[in-house]
């Protein structure tokens, strides 16, 4: 009847507006608190002047929706569902700066509100309130950025079209507002009516499209166009009396369905035969053993073949219930009515259903370590690797990350078998444990993977305890049969990726295999520099780490191996600062002989290349030994590991030396440039170690020694 709960708030409270009832006027007293603004007043239409009682109820409104949204486990973002609530966010805090004059971060100070008037109905809004307002602070201070940036942009692409003549903003430059400022179109139309310009919304729209051809590409062999699988193509197919595909021999592992040509799109539609035609090319079959990307899974490739004529599958899709198998061209000739045989890459197949098992009991794992507020945000299963984002609010520990590890082997180790089965809906829910990706919208019947018990268990007694320790999940992919086929499983990174989102990375089979055997390799490299030290030692870490640094091994081992190396990064820093000490020392004392030598001589000059390693600091110290007993000097030293030559000058009042022009001479044969000069010292550095006698001599030449 659409009388839904603020309609049935108004007639009870007798109201002639939602918005006049106390689901909303306790919000609007929030915003009038924060902004300033004039109270709200109900206007609608010409009567709201300047929408100030437009932007009230954007505002508010808007602030309910992503309260709720985020602590349902949405989250603003670029993609998807996400963007929705983005754009929903960006609405509010827009309108809420532009026409109630509210400061950056008024938006988030609103959830408060929303969480008291709903909180004692809706408790999870309570619990998940800290992280709310987080995640909204932390996206209205990105837009508030942002839109000051796209102002200026704006401001720039209007004055440009007005020297040219022009009262329109062209689609090309709608589009880079967009995507670049993330401003929507209806922002740019108000900015260009505020300008007596106007937008070019068609060509806007040409070049939103452009840009999802490109970024379909993108991804592609070739980089060329690619199909476009949507509304009309499953509109034709359907109006043509075209059957939807039949995939359920997906699941049957080695099958090779014989099949029959139903369709052939390509890029000027739909044809009878390849003959003649240009790439890409895609078959429509009555029956297909090939996976479609979806759940997180990529497509199956492979080969489809007819009778003298041969097509590489290089993506598969499904729309509507068709499916797709897209080839960049055909060797030879296939017309609709043809039979063909669906050959699938089984051996890349192999690869990609042990991590989407694993991807499975890494969910498991991650709940009993982190707790059950942990949702899964997304996922990635290919033939290489497994990637799972989901919420959590801080980086996992090292214990955390191990746990995890353990416990997705010992489902490995514990060779538990897979069971998959379409089950009624309403019966799968009711069983316990059982896991779903939040939003999504699951057929009736849906299909059941469970990691462990059979479904006949399941069913026979769904409220059972005992399912809580499995990994039980409504999914459509690809499947082992059993967990011990997944030979071994490795935790390769663990980052965020978003507030509130992390992502984990793992492999199975022969990439965990090749992952261990790296880290041991190096593990064993690091613990070969027990034995160097020095120089040696140096070197050596130095190439480690950038090895450790981009190899690909377990996260665990990664830290170990890295907590190893610093140990010796220590030893190293303890060593040269025990080096530096006895440098310095001996500097000090090599200076004040060399002094005391100069005195006795008559001389009030002398220049010295000391020890090895003596740095800038211990040249400084031992100078100033000379320069309180009125003697100038040049000391010179040099770091052989990091290939520096050194230099010291200092001149001491009642010596006839230009302190800046024996610098310089100090300087040139070894590449080097410094500065000072007042207080009669200065100091400089170069690359060339070689050329320090060649200083040496310079500096004796320029003192006249």
């Amino acid at each position: 009847t659409g009388m839904g709960f603020e309609r049935l708030a108004s007639i009870l409270q007798g109201k002639m507006s939602n918005y006049d009832t106390d689901v909303f006027t306790p919000i609007f007293d929030a915003i009038q608190a924060v902004t300033g603004a004039e109270p709200y007043a109900g206007k609608l239409g010409d009567e709201d002047v300047g929408e100030r009682d437009m932007a009230y109820r954007v505002v508010a409104d808007h602030v309910r929706t992503l309260t709720f949204a985020i602590a349902d486990g949405a989250a603003p973002g670029s993609d998807g569902r996400n963007y929705v609530l983005r754009r929903v966010l960006r609405r509010a805090v827009r309108f809420g700066r532009e026409k109630l004059g509210a400061k950056q971060g008024f938006f988030a100070t609103l959830v408060e509100t929303v969480v008291r008037l709903f909180g004692d109905v809706f408790p999870e809004i309570v619990r998940e309130e800290k992280r709310v307002t987080e995640i909204i602070a932390e996206e209205e201070e990105s837009f508030g950025r942002t839109l000051l940036k796209g102002v200026e942009q704006f401001k720039k692409i209007a004055a440009k079209a007005k020297e040219e003549g022009r009262d329109t903003v062209s689609g090309a430059e709608a589009f880079l507002l967009w995507e670049s400022f993330g401003f929507p179109v209806d922002l740019v139309e108000i900015m260009c009516e505020e300008n007596s310009m106007k937008v070019d919304n068609a060509g806007f729209e040409e070049a939103f499209k452009e840009a999802q051809e490109k970024s379909r590409a993108a991804g592609k062999k070739g980089g060329g166009r690619q199909l476009l699988f949507e509304a009309e193509a499953t509109a034709w197919l359907a109006n043509n009396g075209v059957p939807l595909t039949d995939d359920s021999h997906k699941y049957a592992a080695g099958s090779v369905p014989e099949a029959t040509v139903k369709a052939i799109l390509t890029l000027d539609g739909f044809v009878e035969s390849t003959e003649g035609v240009e790439g890409p090319i895609g078959l429509v079959l009555d029956k297909t053993s090939f996976y479609a990307e979806s759940g997180g899974q990529v497509c199956d490739v492979g080969v489809i073949k007819s009778g003298s004529a041969s097509a590489t599958v290089e993506d598969t899709k499904v729309a509507a219930g068709f499916v797709l198998h897209s080839c960049d061209s055909v060797d030879g000739a296939v017309a609709v009515g043809d039979a063909v045989q669906c050959l699938v890459d089984y051996d890349r197949r192999a690869n990609i259903m042990p991590n989407h098992t694993m991807t499975h009991c890494l969910n498991y794992a991650l709940r009993r370590v982190l707790g059950d507020s942990v949702d899964q945000k997304g996922s990635l299963v290919d033939d290489e690797k497994l990637r799972f984002d989901f919420s959590h609010s801080k980086a996992m520990t090292p214990d955390e990350i191990e746990k995890v590890e353990a416990l997705v082997r010992d489902q490995v180790n514990a060779e538990l078998a897979v069971h998959t089965r379409e089950v009624a809906l309403a019966w799968a829910k009711e069983i316990s444990g059982l896991r779903a990706v939040f939003g999504e919208v699951y057929p009736d019947p849906v299909r059941i993977v469970s990691v462990g018990p059979s479904i006949d268990d399941l069913l026979g007694a769904p409220a059972s305890e005992d399912w809580k320790g499995y990994s039980i999940e409504f999914c459509g992919g690809t499947h082992l049969a059993n967990t011990s086929d997944a030979a071994d499983f490795v935790l390769l990174s663990e980052e965020g990726i978003a507030k509130g989102v992390r992502r984990i990375v793992g492999a199975t089979k022969g990439a965990a295999a090749a992952a261990m055997k790296t880290a041991a390799d190096l593990a064993a490299r690091v613990a070969a520099c027990d034995a160097l030290s020095g120089a040696e030692l140096e070197k050596a870490m130095a190439a480690l780490k950038g090895t450790v640094d981009t190899s690909v091994m377990p996260a665990v081992q990664r830290a170990e191996i890295r907590d190893a190396m610093a140990k010796h990064t220590k030893r190293i820093a303890a060593a040269m600062k025990e080096a530096a000490a006895a440098a310095k020392a001996n500097a000090i004392a090599a200076v004040g002989e060399q002094t005391t030598e100069a005195k006795s001589a008559g001389a009030s000059v002398f220049v010295a290349q000391l020890g090895d390693f003596t740095d800038p600091a211990a040249l400084k110290d031992a100078a100033a030994v000379a320069f309180k007993q009125g003697v100038a000097c040049a000391l010179f030293s040099k770091d052989p590991v990091k290939g520096k030559a050194m230099c010291y000058v200092s001149v001491p009042e009642g010596v006839s030396l230009d302190v800046k022009g024996w610098l310089a001479a100090c300087c040139g044969p070894i590449g080097g440039k410094g500065g000072g000069g007042k207080g009669g010292v200065a100091q400089g550095q170069g690359s060339d170690v070689d050329g320090l006698p060649a200083a040496v001599d310079a500096a004796k030449a320029f003192a006249g020694l």
